[in-house]
């Protein structure tokens, strides 16, 4: 593990202890039983396409299936999580509830580092920042002191090695944006910034939104409409071809998310029923939403952690607020980032809008639009995302005059 980023701040609460990844082997062998036992759909006319139209193919499923029983090797996968920092934290909610969330995370020796918390999306985890972290503790793993933020990255609530969203009670993404919120208190921060893409972001926009701690979000997805005087004629080619592929989302490729939203017991029956089934409903997005194919092994990954910690079925809550109402007032329609605004802008992110449709959801400081990469942004390029983060620190820091002060510190970076 990098022991040197495990430091955790000398205020955080003594409720955050150290965690590994260890799943238990009876786990690992009822999934190999189970996926030995997982029928193939038979041969049809959908299934021989191999484009993405009709979804994942038959000779892609077969191919993944053959390779998760025979080749996939989770507890090497759990080696690369162990290899930097884990913990869990509990965390007390308004109402005295306490929940599990699990976050890794670099911690510098900087006395002048700038929190920074990255949120996952669906159907993501706390996985796709691991490239990123990976990458900035072997740049800094001999010159720990000069790591310019810290780096918090949670498991969302219902997520992972998280717990579980309340079973009396709805549970929201501003819930979730809370107890993000409260987790970066509990580490002793008192002034932090939020960045994220897909759920994520609206949760970094929420935090920057709605808590005065947390003094700017850098996202890097934004499903906004189109101002009032949008004329499209402006745009460039690169502009014309990201709208296209999103009026190609909005037709084909969004079925799941009203699935998610208004079926939501169902679709989480089907998810935890078969691991073959939760395969194709998750390894078609990753296929489909980035810029290139990624290696099976890194969707397996991903997969596979989703299957043992029941992710497919306690994940789904944050869809329920777009068509039941309860996520009114938290969205990029209309919460209004006030503070430094950040974009990293991606050409084959779902849902790339131009930045002025952007700007109208907050104070938009900081743009950065890239020729490559698609909806996951950090793990697809995690070099541009650390330069994007690190820039952005310093231009919140440096140019917008920010001040961070953490408690029980004098130091002040300004």
């Amino acid at each position: 593990m990098s022991d040197q980023f495990s430091d955790l701040p000398k205020e955080a609460s003594t409720n955050i202890v150290p965690f590994s990844a260890d799943i238990e082997e009876e786990k690992l062998s009822e999934l190999k039983t189970l996926l030995e036992l997982s029928k193939l759909p038979p041969t049809t006319y959908e299934t021989l396409r191999e484009d993405g139209y009709n979804g994942v193919s038959g000779k892609w499923m077969a191919k993944a299936k053959d390779y998760w029983l025979n080749k996939f090797d989770w507890r090497a996968s759990e080696k690369q999580i162990n290899m930097l920092p884990n913990f869990k934290a509990t965390v007390a909610d308004d109402d005295g509830s306490e929940y599990t969330l699990h976050f890794a995370a670099l911690f510098s020796k900087s006395p002048s580092a700038v929190p920074v918390i990255g949120i996952h999306g669906w159907p993501g985890s706390f996985l796709e920042f691991l490239p990123m972290m990976h990458k900035l503790s072997k740049q800094y793993e001999l010159d720990p002191e000069n790591l310019p933020f810290h780096f918090i990255n949670p498991s969302m609530l219902g997520y992972c090695y998280s717990g579980n969203t309340p079973l009396d009670k709805n549970w929201t993404t501003a819930d979730t944006a809370r107890l993000c919120h409260k987790l970066m208190l509990d580490l002793g921060f008192t002034s932090y910034l939020s960045t994220g893409g897909d759920v994520g972001s609206t949760v970094a926009r929420i935090l920057a939104g709605v808590y005065d701690e947390c003094k700017g979000a850098l996202m890097n997805f934004c499903n906004v409409p189109p101002p009032d005087d949008f004329d499209e004629s402006t745009l460039d080619e690169t502009y014309r071809t990201s709208l296209k592929r999103r009026d190609d989302f909005f037709e084909r490729g969004s079925a799941y998310a009203m699935e998610h939203g208004t079926k939501t017991s169902t679709i989480g029956h089907v998810l935890t029923s078969s691991p073959l089934a939760l395969l194709a409903w998750v390894g078609e997005k990753f296929l489909a939403w980035s810029d290139e194919d990624p290696p099976l092994d890194d969707i397996l990954e991903s997969v596979t952690l989703w299957w043992l910690t029941e992710t497919g079925a306690r994940g789904l809550y944050p869809y329920r607020g777009k068509f039941d109402g309860t996520d009114k007032g938290m969205t990029a329609r209309d919460c209004y980032v006030s503070k430094p605004m950040g974009f990293l802008w991606f050409p084959k992110e779902i849902i790339a809008v131009p930045e002025s449709w952007i700007a109208q959801t907050g104070d938009l400081t900081f743009f950065r639009r890239h020729e490559s990469g698609g909806h996951f942004a950090a793990y697809e390029k995690p070099d541009e995302m650390i330069r994007g983060i690190s820039d952005f620190v310093k231009h919140v820091v440096e140019e917008k005059g920010v001040e961070f002060v953490q408690k029980g510190e004098n130091e002040r970076v300004s």
